[in-house]
């Protein structure tokens, strides 16, 4: 029985099959999701259906390209060229899969072996335990009536620093904005989204998020696992927090971290073609 925490897969379905094939991946294994499991690869639905076939062996948490998928089905954003969703929203199970996407979790914590994974990371300003009750408020408004208000508020930069007094949709755009979008902040926990490079392309007065100290990991010897950034190449400077996202789909490789004893399995990319569309300049849809 082992567990394995993958990065971004982005619809790059042939090569987690490699990963997965790789690790020799069974049916007693486990699979912690990093989040972005669709777009800008060519085999979303396949991706959708495979995760959403393995049941409780695979726990995903929703990333950007998640939510952004949701956001089309509802109406609230309009499909972008950079997009690669058709197939899913042309699916004649669509409605079954975006179901059950939108009861996946925002935060997945394993409190016995003390990991802790989100999209993006975890905010110097929050708590672990702070950060898994805001994570449920946003997965409450998920799976409720409240869903299509919810993605029809959520892109946006502003606010872009928590504060206990934000309220209704802005608390809610913030939260997201932190578990899907982070990477440079300030110690407040002021958000930067014009930066998405590497280290070195820190703007002036922020840091990468998961340099900012926090006495809740030291302390308890937590250990945080996040994708989204794919520039890092799997690298961070901070002790027990480990970078998924290996930028399959801009084709370098697809990673897998065993968490029994934190061995990584990588597979290369396959080269597609044609090759995939530029980047939007959608404020939200961003790698």
């Amino acid at each position: 029985m082992a567990t394995y925490a993958i990065g971004d897969i982005q619809g790059c379905f042939d090569e987690l099959q490699a990963l997965l094939q790789l690790v020799e991946f069974s049916d007693d294994d486990t699979l912690w999701i990093a989040g972005d499991l669709v777009n800008r690869g060519p085999k979303s639905l396949e991706t959708l259906r495979y995760l959403k076939s393995l049941g409780d062996q695979a726990l995903c948490v929703l990333g950007n390209h998640d939510l952004h998928l949701l956001a089309v089905y509802f109406g609230s954003s309009p499909r972008k060229r950079s997009d690669t969703l058709n197939s899913i929203l042309d699916a004649p199970d669509c409605e079954e899969l975006l179901s059950w996407l939108r009861k996946q979790k925002l935060l997945v914590l394993d409190s016995t072996n003390q990991f802790v994974m989100t999209h993006a990371g975890i905010p110097p300003c929050w708590s672990i335990k702070k950060t898994k009750k805001r994570a449920k408020e946003i997965e409450k408004v998920l799976d409720s009536t409240l869903a299509k208000e919810f993605f029809d508020h959520m892109y946006g930069n502003q606010p872009d620093t928590w504060s206990a007094d934000l309220e209704g949709w802005e608390r809610l755009r913030l939260i997201t904005n932190y578990l899907t979008r982070m990477r440079f902040c300030s110690a407040e926990g002021k958000l930067d989204f014009s930066a998405k490079g590497t280290l070195d392309s820190q703007p002036d007065g922020y840091r990468p998020w998961f340099e900012l100290p926090r006495k809740d990991i030291s302390e308890n010897n937590i250990r945080i696992l996040f994708g989204h950034w794919a520039a890092l190449e799997g690298a961070t400077t901070a002790e027990n927090i480990y970078a998924l996202d290996t930028g399959c789909v801009w084709g370098n490789k697809l990673t897998a971290l065993r968490l029994d004893d934190l061995k990584i399995f990588s597979t290369p990319a396959i080269p597609q073609k044609p090759a995939v569309t530029p980047i939007s300049t959608h404020l939200f849809n961003q790698q």
